[in-house]
């Protein structure tokens, strides 16, 4: 099995997936106006339109209600990152913080208060796990 996907549903598709096309530098790929991916070389976000949530049964989504998932990205300098996200005006929840198992995180929302944690490997030990 190998996990490729999440997806992120939103009442403003094109405010979603633009803040996504900035903070992650990746270009989206439209498929409808109600869905578009940013697909990145480990695993792909996918933005969708409420009006597809009927596409999986009514109510089985709603948007910006999430507070149970980070979505995780590994850049190569988290401090960099804070630097160049600070034009944005995000909501930081923490500013880069080395954690103890040895990652160094910026958590951030999105426009909708999805939680986003860009993170760097910092000791020898997450190093090693991130490598697969």
């Amino acid at each position: 099995m190998n996990f490729v996907s999440i997806r992120v549903i939103t009442d403003d598709v094109a405010r979603l997936v633009g803040f996504y096309e900035q903070v992650t530098g990746v270009t989206a790929t439209w498929s409808t106006p109600d869905f578009a991916e940013l697909a990145t070389p480990a695993c792909t976000l996918a933005v969708a339109g409420t009006r597809t949530v009927a596409l999986f049964g009514t109510g089985s989504a709603q948007p910006a209600t999430n507070r149970s998932v980070i979505t995780e990205f590994r850049v190569a300098d988290v401090d960099a990152e804070w630097e160049r996200l600070a034009p944005l005006d995000c909501e930081i929840v923490q500013k880069p913080t080395t954690m103890p198992w040895g990652n160094r995180s910026l958590l951030f929302r999105d426009p909708d208060g999805n939680l986003i944690n860009f993170f760097t490997p910092v000791t020898p030990e997450a190093v090693a796990r991130q490598r697969r």
